[in-house]
């Protein structure tokens, strides 16, 4: 028998340049041809044995979107690509006037004023109001009421506005939370009107998204783990957050492909860097074995009549036990054969 390198299925007889050996009949330490190979041992373990497979994918932003506003003139003053804007900050400046962000999920679709009840978008204002510091006394509710009016005077005596006590799409956009401006579509000096987007925004949340070949969606389930490797080496961990339903056509008429969305959010405190979008490589489960013994790749020795098998080592004796092979992953092989046990000791190569 020859002891044999194994990389996933295939196996490779060291030979050539390294050592070919044989074990003696004594089960001593192998001898080598063309140099001594020492043996170490490892342990047979049983557990979980995860196999993976690498896609590729981008670093980006969650949540991109357009940004319009109902203000019309030049514009005076816009935020620099990859500045984050949060509640109560300017998206942009129009005619020397903010356009101010606050959090809510539904557009401004109409002029808020004194008289105008039973709608959402008024408790948002007032909530965004309260959140700002304004209103002390206000009542948040659907009813526009002379306390929301004395409240949006207020507000809107410190950013230099008109004091109306009314807002419309001019003065406030309504998004579902901070921004982290993508891309500047109206920049200083270019006119902004209503039904143009000014800015290009994202979520301040890091996620990955994956255009994973569709026959290779069965990779993806919602909720699983995965480890994504940064630009420079680094790897964090990951859960898929969506794995998209719709498949798309990507690629070109020469090279087509199809794929599906996957988005992956990275757990909180992981380091990502300062990158806006950048390539990275994601590791995906694709088949898990659990409670199955296994022993380091590197433990297999091919047999001369055909198969595998493993060195038990016993204290000073040594005996070849034949063993079937399953699913690999992780450096180490699923391994099933008559007398294995977790906790037994295999030969492997030291290393040295």
């Amino acid at each position: 028998m020859k002891r044999a390198l194994v990389v996933g299925a295939a196996v490779t007889v060291v030979a050539g340049g390294g050592a070919a050996f044989a074990l003696t009949g004594d089960g001593g330490e192998a001898q080598a041809k063309g140099g001594d190979v020492k043996l170490s041992t490892a342990s047979i373990t049983k557990g979980d044995l995860v196999d993976t497979e690498k896609v590729q994918g981008t670093l980006t932003f969650d949540g991109e979107q357009s940004v319009w506003t109902g203000a019309s003139g030049v514009v005076t003053w816009a935020p620099p690509q990859g500045a984050t804007i949060e509640r109560g900050d300017p998206l942009v400046r129009v005619q020397g006037k903010p356009v101010t962000l606050m959090y809510g999920g539904t557009p401004m679709y109409r002029t808020l004023q004194s008289g105008v009840s039973d709608g959402a978008d008024v408790r948002t204002l007032e909530t965004n109001l309260k959140a700002l510091g304004y209103g002390d006394g206000l009542t948040v509710d659907k009813q526009f009421t002379s306390a929301t009016d004395a409240a949006v005077r207020e507000w809107q005596d410190d950013r230099g506005l008109q004091e109306t006590g009314k807002v419309d799409s001019g003065q406030v956009v309504f998004l579902p939370g901070a921004v982290r401006v993508k891309e500047v579509k109206a920049p200083e000096g270019k006119q902004a009107a209503p039904g143009q987007p000014v800015l290009t925004v994202a979520g301040t949340r890091r996620v990955v998204h994956v255009d994973l070949e569709a026959d290779k969606q069965d990779l993806a389930e919602k909720g699983a783990k995965v480890s994504v490797e940064l630009p420079g080496g680094k790897v964090v961990p990951g859960r898929i957050a969506s794995v998209g339903t719709i498949a798309e056509s990507t690629g070109t008429e020469q090279n087509p492909k199809t794929t599906v969305d996957v988005e992956i959010t990275l757990d909180q405190g992981a380091g990502t860097g300062r990158l806006d979008q950048a390539p990275v490589t994601v590791e995906l489960e694709s088949e898990r074995r659990r409670g199955v013994l296994s022993v380091p790749i590197e433990a297999l020795l091919a047999l001369r009549e055909g198969g595998f098998g493993v060195e038990v080592v016993e204290g000073s004796a040594r005996r070849i036990v034949p063993v079937t092979t399953g699913t690999f992953g992780g450096g180490r092989v699923e391994v099933g054969g008559a007398g294995l046990a977790e906790g037994m000791k295999v030969g492997v190569p030291s290393g040295e």
